[in-house]
């Protein structure tokens, strides 16, 4: 009997000697193969070229031409993108900067607003007119052209408008969505925002 114990205690300790080699094994090929080789980092892969590189999603098939953060999502195939700017705040609306070269800060709005950087025209588009849901979000932006805000089922004056871009709240005082950032702008620049939105 003492026998059969020994064996079936050796048995035991082998088997889980080889399911510990087999898991270490199982993980560093899962790191390699996953992390390191083609089919992660190297070209053809999530973060090689097949991610940030041609073609890729965070590549030329994102960012350039045509792509989702480039002139084919914000601005029309084939138009470049606006660099020169008449007004403070056409400068803002566009770049999220104010004439000064300050930083518009701001809290809440899209998590890819916190990496990359972005503006009004980001969710809104070139003619203020928004209505294409949000990159990853559901919300679908608002027309924020000046005729639209002041008039129809909910007027805004430029104190509800400045307290929508700055609060976060429509005229009755209700939350807007979180995807629409708080922007920390000076009253200064909300004027100039505002009568940008008077010419779009």
């Amino acid at each position: 009997m003492e026998k059969v114990e020994k064996y079936f205690f050796a048995l035991v300790g082998l088997i889980i000697v080889i399911l510990l080699v087999v898991v270490i094994s199982m993980m560093s090929n899962q790191q390699s193969n996953y992390a390191y080789m083609p089919g992660y980092n190297q070209p053809g892969g999530m973060m090689g070229q097949g991610y940030y590189g041609e073609g890729g999603m965070m590549g030329s098939g994102y960012y350039s031409q045509n792509g989702m953060m480039d002139s084919g999502y914000v601005y029309p195939y084939g138009v470049d993108m606006k660099t020169n700017f008449t007004s403070n705040g056409e400068t803002i609306y566009y770049t999220g900067y104010n004439v000064s070269g300050q930083k518009i800060a701001f809290t809440y709005g899209p998590n890819w607003l916190y990496v990359h950087g972005g503006s009004c025209v980001n969710c809104h588009g070139v003619d203020g007119k928004g209505g294409v849901p949000v990159m990853m979000a559901y919300t679908v932006p608002a027309d924020i052209t000046y005729s639209t805000l002041t008039s129809g089922d909910e007027v805004f004056t430029d104190e509800n408008i400045k307290a929508a871009i700055r609060d976060g709240v429509d005229p009755a005082g209700k939350q807007l969505d979180l995807v629409m950032p708080r922007w920390q702008m000076s009253d200064a620049d909300l004027n100039d925002i505002i009568e940008y939105l008077k010419e779009i």
